[in-house]
């Protein structure tokens, strides 16, 4: 493999593409650690040292922006916004009709979706600012930490921290942009695999500092088993045969052929854990809202939400955590796959499928082995996703535990797809891949 990359870089395209691609990941990277105008970054440092941090969502979006949302930084909000535009705009195919239109119409069409995606995002990022630095400014963002962290905290001053973060979403979706482009792979999904990948270091190096070299090498020997297992399934198809009848076009005879209809065991990818994660932090989020803060005491309901259903160590949020993440996976599995209109395509064109009826009967066998394959396929999510609440409770580890839950599903199934694109585009000029 690694003569492969040797020979990748000796493709004049194709190490263009590379070298562009890496640019654009340190420009990124670089912008994590830039604080945002009016952010006194000595006191960020030490309310960060002091273990500051709010839990719940926010951890994901540090994770997700490299940690860059704790530094109050100008790329303080990732990618999360895009992320979450871009699931609402998948949604919305199925309330809006025209969204569904826009998207049968192929190349023009998904240009208008992705219009529309860029939009929202940008609105979303405005919201998302405007949420964070009321919690900055509060001190409920680093865990209420007494030191100011906005010493400036006019509304010039904020309105001008509040732009600045929203350009900053806006300057990185341009750049997950000029990756798919001009680069390799899949702009936004490299720049979420760069922000979850930065963060491991320094969640190997806390675990060896706090549990000694056994934990240490206990869990990457777990670790390792668990990167193969996600390798496996996320490789893992059912193949379902079709056979095109032969027909006459002009005088030319077309069809006769067989092809499958590959259905990934995990068809929903990593959104069910995503969705499951930010639903069960709305009430840690509605019980820090409902916090009196003259320093009396809480209601009893919010201490049982913060004793329950916060940290991720209880056995009643592990349980509600796994059973949201199957049900969502049948959901989004129901909404991306259309059996009906598989099965109409088929149709359409002369396919059937061996022993299936054409029509009403194949639409039927397509949704039965969709649900047969969704079942492990689901069970797995929720196996991987409760790996770091595991681990927070047995090795006294965060929620961002580096071999588990949504940060390893995003960074092996980035890597996979990564991986694939050089190697086609090495053998589109004559080399052997990197995959063999």
């Amino acid at each position: 493999m690694l003569g492969a990359f040797g020979r990748a870089f000796k493709t004049p395209d194709l190490r263009r593409k590379l070298l562009f691609t890496l640019a654009v990941i340190v420009i990124y990277r670089a912008g994590t650690f830039v604080p945002a105008p009016g952010v006194d970054y000595g006191n960020v440092q030490q309310c960060i040292a002091m273990g500051g941090t709010t839990g719940g969502i926010y951890d994901m979006v540090n994770l997700f922006s490299g940690g860059a949302l704790l530094q109050l930084s100008i790329f303080a909000l990732g990618v999360m916004p895009y992320i979450t535009a871009s699931i609402i705009v998948q949604l919305l195919r199925v309330v809006i009709p025209r969204f569904q239109e826009l998207h049968e119409e192929g190349g023009q069409g998904q240009q208008k979706l992705t219009q529309y995606t860029r939009y929202l995002t940008m609105g979303l990022a405005l919201l998302n600012a405007t949420t964070i630095i009321s919690l900055a400014r509060s001190g409920a963002l680093l865990g209420n930490c007494p030191l100011p962290v906005i010493p400036d905290d006019s509304i010039i001053m904020i309105l001008v921290i509040i732009v600045t973060l929203t350009a900053g979403t806006g300057l990185i979706m341009w750049l997950g942009e000029q990756i798919t482009e001009k680069g390799v792979g899949n702009g936004m999904s490299l720049l979420i695999f760069t922000s979850i990948a930065a963060s491991f270091p320094s969640a190997l190096g806390q675990i060896f500092k706090t549990q000694g070299w056994g934990v240490f090498a206990a869990i990457l020997g777990i670790g390792l088993l668990v990167i193969i297992a996600v390798v496996y399934v996320e490789q893992s198809q059912r193949r379902i045969p079709v056979q095109y009848a032969k027909r006459m076009v002009g005088r030319r005879t077309i069809g006769g052929t067989t092809t499958y209809i590959p259905l990934k065991v995990n068809m929903a990818g990593v959104i069910p854990v995503i969705f499951s994660s930010s639903l069960l932090m709305l009430p840690g989020l509605v019980g820090q809202f409902a916090t009196p803060k003259d320093g009396t005491p809480p209601p009893e309901w919010v201490n049982w939400i913060n004793s329950n259903l916060v940290k991720g160590d209880h056995p009643l949020y592990m349980i509600l955590y796994f059973l949201l993440i199957v049900g969502f996976a049948y959901f989004y599995v129901s909404i991306t796959f259309n059996p009906q209109e598989v099965s109409d395509n088929m149709k359409k064109y002369g396919g059937f499928i061996p022993g299936i009826r054409a029509g009403r009967p194949t639409e039927r066998y397509l949704g039965y082995v969709l649900n047969r394959i969704t079942l492990p396929g689901s069970l797995y999510l929720g196996i991987v996703a409760l790996i770091p609440l595991i681990a927070l409770v047995m090795f006294n580890a965060n929620q961002n535990f580096p071999f588990g839950g949504t940060s390893l599903l995003i960074v092996v199934g980035v890597g996979l797809d990564t991986i694939k694109q050089i190697d086609a585009q090495l053998q589109q000029r004559h080399y052997e891949g990197l995959l063999r």
